[in-house]
């Protein structure tokens, strides 16, 4: 067992910024002599001590033999992997680096549509074919969430010639489907399951949390340390398992995606998180469910609100569409990811959003068109849960006629269906060529209402999660149009287009 006391990486880089020395090297403001004004004035100048490069002390990303072997070590063993890398391109990098190391140019690889768009930027590196299979969707609520483990078994009945499996555990929802089911059928054929853990970096450390997704029997898992847990933005960790994967295959990849040129108060952050947890992250995370709970269980008292839990409402709430059911066979949901339905008052999530932010400085995670969705961390209050629990509660007794705020904040602004996202899984899109050869086809950009049916050059996707509506090689259907659209025209915000307005799209060119 290893001392998770030890943080070698970051005495080793505080040990370099306090030797005197002059610095011939880069970055070019040297240890902060370098740095304008301003930014002393925010940042303060001792941070930029600590901005050094590759020094021989401090090893190297690429070929960890010292300080950065010694704290991915560490990390593998807080984390429950075999072998662990460090990440500071975010989890986006760890999950193209999965899938350039286990697929390449027309390979298949089964993936949920619901991925996250760094999965799509992994098909178009590595020139890999999508199979997607659709998660499962509450009817009710509008959310996707995991897929199932007899969707999985399906896929590979007919494919199977797939080189991998992956699955998002958990949604942006916090929702959890079966891993261990769907590794165990993933592993009949003999093949990885790569896990986009993004937002269950904390789950290895309190038993009340979901199983994480190596213990449940994943492969690979990609976990995004910054966002749950108490590193720099941008920090991520891609842990490993077993023998279906090669190690220098994750290396090699990891070079292609990940910066030649590191940051250390990135890298050196990630090791002072991992001794965080392993030395008190029950502790911690106790505490956070605990602020969780009471959040939870105030704000369902709140009428007009509703929290998204594990167990349905025993009655339909008052949406449009009478007689709609839900189907919640997920596994487990992450009690810290707080989502609140606030359609119950007549508003849209993203009107509700722009309304907690500017009036009663409460900023949600992200907000879509029924709900809002926060995050609750180790970095939470009590004072934080007050502020919101006030927020929520005079949100319900605010009344707000439409557009009295100089915003689209009825849900009767929009005549539309509540079931757009259904409708799109489930009758949208078809994938005609690889993302890659659109990627790198020819395109003409045309006016949106011309382009249905032809094939995408774009990853156009609401943001956030990120999930892409539709992607390169897709054949653009009128259903995701209109989604989007209507995303766009509630106040979400669309990326990926290279026409910010959204008024017309790149296609291949015919």
């Amino acid at each position: 067992m290893l001392d998770q006391n030890q943080t070698p990486l970051l005495d080793t880089l505080k040990a370099c910024a306090e030797r005197p020395h002059a610095p011939f090297y880069t970055p070019g403001h040297k240890r902060g002599q370098g740095i304008s004004q301003k930014i002393a004035d925010v940042f303060g100048k001792s941070i930029f001590r600590l901005d050094l490069p590759e020094l021989t002390e401090l090893d190297n990303l690429f070929a960890a033999s010292g300080v950065i072997q010694q704290a991915q070590q560490l990390a593998a063993q807080a984390f429950g992997a075999e072998q662990t890398w460090f990440l500071v391109n975010g989890s986006t990098c760890g999950v193209e680096a999965a899938i350039l190391a286990t697929c390449g140019a027309g390979d298949k690889i089964i993936l949920p549509r619901n991925v996250h768009s760094s999965a799509i930027a992994g098909l178009i590196l590595s020139g890999a074919m999508p199979i997607f299979i659709n998660p499962e969707y509450d009817l009710v609520l509008d959310i996707a969430h995991s897929i199932t483990p007899d969707a999985v078994a399906a896929a590979l009945e007919q494919h199977p010639d797939a080189k991998a499996v992956m699955m998002v555990y958990p949604t942006y929802y916090g929702v959890c489907g079966d891993i261990s089911a769907i590794a165990n059928i993933t592993h009949q054929y003999n093949i990885p399951l790569l896990v986009d853990e993004a937002h269950g970096a904390h789950f290895a450390f309190h038993c009340e949390l979901p199983t994480p997704a190596l213990a449940a029997g994943a492969d690979l898992a990609v976990q995004s340390i910054h966002k749950t847990l108490g590193a720099f933005t941008q920090t991520s960790m891609l842990h490993l398992q077993g023998t279906r994967i090669e190690g220098d295959r994750i290396s090699k990849a990891l070079q292609l995606v990940q910066s030649t040129s590191p940051s250390y108060l990135l890298l050196a952050s990630l090791d002072a998180a991992r001794q965080q947890m392993a030395l008190y992250g029950q502790q911690f995370m106790s505490h956070t469910l605990q602020l969780a709970d009471e959040a939870r269980s105030r704000i369902e008292q709140i009428p007009g609100l509703s929290v998204f839990n594990l167990t349905p409402p025993a009655a339909p709430l008052s949406f449009q569409g009478e007689g709609l059911g839900i189907r919640s066979n997920f596994l487990a949901l992450d009690k810290t990811r707080l989502t609140v339905t606030v359609s119950g008052l007549g508003l849209t999530g993203f009107a509700a959003e722009e309304i907690l932010d500017q009036h009663f400085a409460v900023t949600a995670e992200f907000a879509s068109q029924k709900h809002l969705t926060f995050i609750i961390s180790l970095g939470n209050t009590q004072q934080d849960i007050e502020q919101l629990l006030e927020a929520f509660t005079s949100l319900a007794q605010m009344s707000l006629p439409p557009n009295s705020l100089g915003l689209n904040t009825a849900l009767t602004d929009f005549n539309l269906p509540y079931i757009l996202w259904d409708d799109f899984i489930n009758m949208g899109n078809t994938v005609h060529i690889s993302p890659r050869e659109a990627f790198f086809a020819k395109t003409e950009t045309l006016p949106i209402q011309e382009t249905t049916g032809r094939i995408c050059a774009e990853i156009v996707c609401p943001y956030p999660p990120g999930i892409p509506v539709l992607m390169p090689g897709e054949a653009i259907s009128q259903l995701a149009l209109e989604y989007l659209q209507t995303i766009q025209t509630m106040g979400g915000f669309i990326s990926g287009c290279a026409d910010k307005s959204f008024r017309a799209l790149k296609v291949i060119k015919m």
